[in-house]
């Protein structure tokens, strides 16, 4: 998609979507978005309460940042859902174009994310976990426009 729909301006003052933590993750995470494998993807409820943010609703716009903290694409909300973990289903594994085949296996890498240091430093908690109950943010959405250079 053209990046000449949005100006300079229009992307300043856009919410950041960013991926992941800077790195590898997040560099395939952004690849698989701008190929359009990736269209959903999941977040802790207790993130957006910890960063006093509202959960995203459908049409909210923003910019994908890569690990260089660049600019590379607006996306669009198109669904979201807040369900218990234990209720994810295949469907939305699939869409987040991660190349999980099923639930367990999606849910073992996420959960692992989730434990890591990074996680548990930014919500302040070493000690945070996961559940069944852990209520999560299904969230889907389209590539609206890729911002990268032409070339």
């Amino acid at each position: 998609m053209a990046s000449g729909s949005f100006s300079p301006a229009d992307i300043a003052s856009m919410p950041r979507a960013e991926f992941a933590f800077p790195g590898s993750l997040r560099d395939r995470l952004v690849a698989a978005i701008l190929d359009g494998s990736k269209t959903s993807t999941t977040a802790l409820v207790v993130d957006y309460e910890h960063e006093g943010e509202p959960i995203p609703e459908a049409g909210d716009r923003s910019v994908v940042i890569d690990s260089e903290g660049r600019p590379v694409a607006v996306i669009e909300v198109t669904g979201v859902r807040v369900v218990p973990l234990a209720e994810v289903d295949l469907a939305h594994v699939v869409d987040e174009g991660e190349g999980h085949r099923g639930v367990a296996e999606w849910r073992e890498g996420h959960e692992r994310f989730w434990h890591g240091d990074d996680v548990r430093a930014a919500l302040e908690d070493p000690h945070f976990t996961v559940d069944d109950t852990t209520p999560v943010v299904l969230e889907r959405f389209r590539l609206v426009t890729d911002l990268r250079p032409a070339g």
